[in-house]
């Protein structure tokens, strides 16, 4: 499924989309007024509840932000730490963004999901749903127990995320098993049978949560989607075999870590990158995407989302603010959107 569309600098006209729960008339170049989280073509959003996946079968790039802090960000001044209700308004406050990104759980999905669960169950009651607002999350590195990997794997999905990021991937066989472990037993997969809050985040009942929640593009009636991250030597040497795993729904270059990955230390004491080792990093997994053909995702800003675009990137996660709003505002601008 490679994406075909032209970059070039077009002004977005909001009634041209259709963005999942959105008021209708809303001016979808405001963000303030922007109500529904992905905008996607009427034909498709009729029967998707994942609007990601509507977005890929159109060919369209998707344009993503990471959830707000509850913390004020570096070089802020300190304030209260906000609440899940706080940080549900603030993420609804903005109606540009293909989806809500959350990467707490990378260091440990135990410790980092009581919060997050306490976010979703604020975003229901402020009115968001996977139509509307679908959620994204990071899982933990792999480990050495595939059992302790699958059970992580349930717990994000129950609590209603509908794609998850599989980090520091390394080999064909750890994606074949985190996609697995995404399936339910009826579909071939090893997910416990059980449902947890999903439903009520997808605004499905539990039977008709089952029947949905299967991995696109695997089930093409499926709403789950994988992501899978390449951020190692490791994972560079075998990331041929890892795009060709079935079921891969995005690829990405872990950029940041990878940055580190080609950076040294010289007599000063300064971190020195070696920008072109880090770049062949970066095309090495684009070119994967490309030979085997998956999309490929990057972690843009208003700098390099233009170029990045061009050399065939098509989805983006940028950090939550202003620079981030720029970035999608940027990308949608580019794609026609």
């Amino acid at each position: 499924m490679r994406f075909s569309f032209s970059v070039k600098m077009v002004t977005f006209t909001a009634a041209v989309y259709l963005a999942g729960g959105c008021a209708g008339g809303a001016d979808s170049s405001n963000p303030d007024e922007a109500g529904g989280s992905a905008s996607v073509s009427s034909s498709a959003s009729v029967t998707r509840i994942n609007p990601l996946i509507a977005l890929h079968e159109q060919g369209l790039p998707i344009f993503g932000l990471y959830a707000p802090s509850a913390r004020a960000g570096r070089g802020a001044p300190e304030g209260p730490q906000k609440t899940p209700a706080d940080l549900a308004a603030e993420t609804l406050g903005y109606g540009l963004s293909d989806y809500v990104f959350d990467g707490s759980m990378e260091g440990g999905v135990d410790r980092g999901l009581p919060a997050f669960t306490s976010f979703v169950d604020a975003m229901r009651e402020a009115g968001a749903t996977t139509r509307t607002n679908p959620l994204v999350v990071k899982m933990q590195e792999f480990g050495t127990d595939p059992a302790a990997t699958a059970e992580a794997i349930a717990k994000e999905l129950d609590a209603g995320v509908s794609t998850i990021m599989l980090v520091t991937t390394e080999s064909a066989e750890q994606v074949e098993h985190a996609l697995a472990a995404m399936r339910y037993a009826s579909n071939g997969g090893t997910r416990p049978d059980r449902v947890g809050t999903a439903p009520a985040y997808w605004g499905l009942s539990d039977s008709e949560y089952r029947e949905k929640a299967d991995l696109w593009p695997l089930n093409p009636d499926g709403e789950l989607l994988n992501w899978t991250i390449v951020e190692s030597h490791e994972g560079l040497a075998h990331v041929r075999e890892i795009a060709a795993v079935p079921g891969v729904g995005v690829l990405w270059p872990g950029a940041g870590t990878l940055r580190g990955l080609f950076s040294s230390t010289n007599e000063a004491g300064e971190r020195v990158l070696d920008e072109a080792a880090w770049e062949n990093a970066i095309q090495t997994v684009l070119s994967a995407c490309k030979e085997f053909d998956v999309p490929c995702g990057f972690p843009s800003n208003a700098s390099d989302i233009q170029m990045r675009m061009e050399q065939g990137f098509s989805v983006f996660v940028m950090g939550w603010g202003d620079a981030g709003f720029e970035t999608v505002q940027m990308g949608r601008g580019l794609a026609g959107r």
